[in-house]
């Protein structure tokens, strides 16, 4: 045994904390250079409304726009029916006709199209019936 001698390797060892060290700098670095962007930087192009009027709350007519678009109209004497968007104008020329302060109330589904929900309301402006809300949970 004199001539063989058994010779024991070190053990390889990671030394962490250099490596946490670049992390947190790296950490750092990404916070310092990131941009936070507003809203209103966003590309949207929101839909043209040809009328404005003040909401007020009441509940005479009834219009429910679902999912797609679809819409139903309703009185607090008669139950929803599905109507056009085309036949939506005609519907409100005539109540507004009777009486231009009959409430409105708009039950929109939370994933219905902007687009469709502002149709509704320019309807309604433009029928004289300035007095519509819109209901939520």
């Amino acid at each position: 045994m004199s001539g063989l001698q058994i010779r024991r390797r070190k053990r390889p060892e990671l030394n962490l904390v250099p490596l946490i060290d670049v992390l947190v700098m790296l950490v750092f670095f990404a916070f310092v250079t990131m941009q936070f962007r507003s809203p209103g930087t966003l590309n949207i192009t929101l839909p043209r409304v040809e009328t404005a009027g003040k909401n007020a709350f009441g509940g005479t007519v009834i219009l429910g726009i679902g999912k797609e678009g679809e819409l139903t109209f309703a009185t607090d004497n008669s139950a929803p029916r599905r109507i056009a968007e085309a036949e939506l104008a005609g519907l409100l020329v005539r109540v507004g006709g009777l009486n231009r302060d009959v409430p409105v109330l708009i039950r929109a589904d939370e994933t219905t199209p902007l687009k469709t929900l502002a149709f509704v309301m320019d309807c309604c402006r433009k029928a004289g019936l300035n007095k519509f809300s819109l209901q939520s949970r």
